[in-house]
């Protein structure tokens, strides 16, 4: 059997072909059976379960054959080069065998490029988010900054009624710069390349609580393994855009957002008491914490919190960290 497997798929399915029906012949040949010149019903019958056992057998052994290519097609149908690790068993030598290395050689190839790409398009990503922070900072920042100067020089030189109305003005000035510099924040964590990350992680905790009524529980755990800085860009980008999606979507009223160990991994975890996933769709920004996590070999889960709710988590081996 192992010759005939290891032949190409045309002469395999050839021989099995050629196979059975020299077997039938040769069983004919052998048997008593005779055909009358008038074809009697029970000659009909004996030749109709002839024809039935050979067609049987032959379409048994072409199954057997085939049946590799039949797996194959079905991975092929199913892959989700997003869900990277999906492989064939490699079995055998034959054309289908082949067929299946070359398979999985491909989606390795897939994978291998894919996070290649990806992971130029998040380091351009970065650069380009510094890139706005910056102009943000020093050329709208700085702007408003002057106009703030300039119209407390006017205010000091305007009568009352005039001064209270350019007040007003000095205010909206005033909290649009804040703005602007609560964006630059975002874009480029300043805190988290000079302070590291529990402590980016706090600001980010302290930032969501003034844009959303949601009360945050921290809990860091002491001891963590130091992280290089891309993990540690992943692990914040990962609880920002978690943060963002309690606040847009999850209507919650307390959020828990942790950092530790568990096992070989060092978790995040953020957790919400909101209105959990009915009717969620994966977003690109979910898409996108997925990449990040696949860059440094970590995995994300999203699933509904056992209170209620929805909880994130990710997890980065420990042993990509050193």
């Amino acid at each position: 059997m192992k010759p005939l497997m290891s032949l190409p798929l045309y002469w395999r399915v050839s021989v099995i072909n050629g196979l059975v029906f020299a077997g039938g012949t040769a069983l004919l040949v052998v048997s008593p059976a005779t055909v009358s010149s008038q074809v009697l019903p029970s000659e009909v019958v004996v030749l109709a379960v002839g024809l039935v056992v050979i067609l049987a057998t032959n379409a048994l052994l072409v199954r057997t054959s085939l049946r590799p290519l039949d797996r194959l097609i079905r991975v092929m149908e199913s892959v989700d080069v997003r869900q990277p690790g999906t492989r064939l068993a490699e079995q055998g030598t034959g054309s289908v065998a082949i067929l299946v290395r070359a398979f999985n050689a491909m989606l390795a190839r897939l994978e291998s490029e894919r996070g290649a790409s990806n992971a130029r398009a998040l380091a351009a990503q970065e650069a380009e988010r510094q890139r706005i922070a910056q102009e943000l900072h020093d050329e709208v920042g700085q702007r408003l900054t002057a106009v703030l100067l300039s119209l407390k020089a006017v205010v000091d030189r305007s009568p009352d009624d005039v001064a209270e109305d350019l007040l007003v003005v000095q205010d909206s000035a005033r909290a649009s710069l804040e703005e602007v510099r609560q964006v630059a924040r975002r874009l480029r964590p300043g805190v988290l390349e000079d302070l590291g990350l529990l402590s980016a992680l706090a600001a980010l905790a302290t930032e969501f609580s003034t844009y959303s009524t949601a009360h945050v529980r921290r809990g860091f755990a002491r001891g963590l393994p130091e992280m290089p800085a891309e993990t540690e860009l992943v692990v914040y980008r990962v609880a920002q855009e978690a943060m963002t999606n309690v606040a847009r979507h999850a209507h919650a009223s307390t959020v828990d957002l942790s950092l530790t160990r568990q096992g070989d991994d060092v978790v995040l975890r953020v957790a919400d008491d909101g209105q959990g996933l009915h009717a969620w769709t994966e977003g690109a920004g979910v898409q996108g914490m997925r990449e990040r996590a696949r860059l440094v070999g970590g995995r994300l889960d999203i699933g509904p919190r056992v209170d209620g709710g929805t909880e994130v988590r990710l997890l980065v081996p420990v042993c990509t960290l050193s």
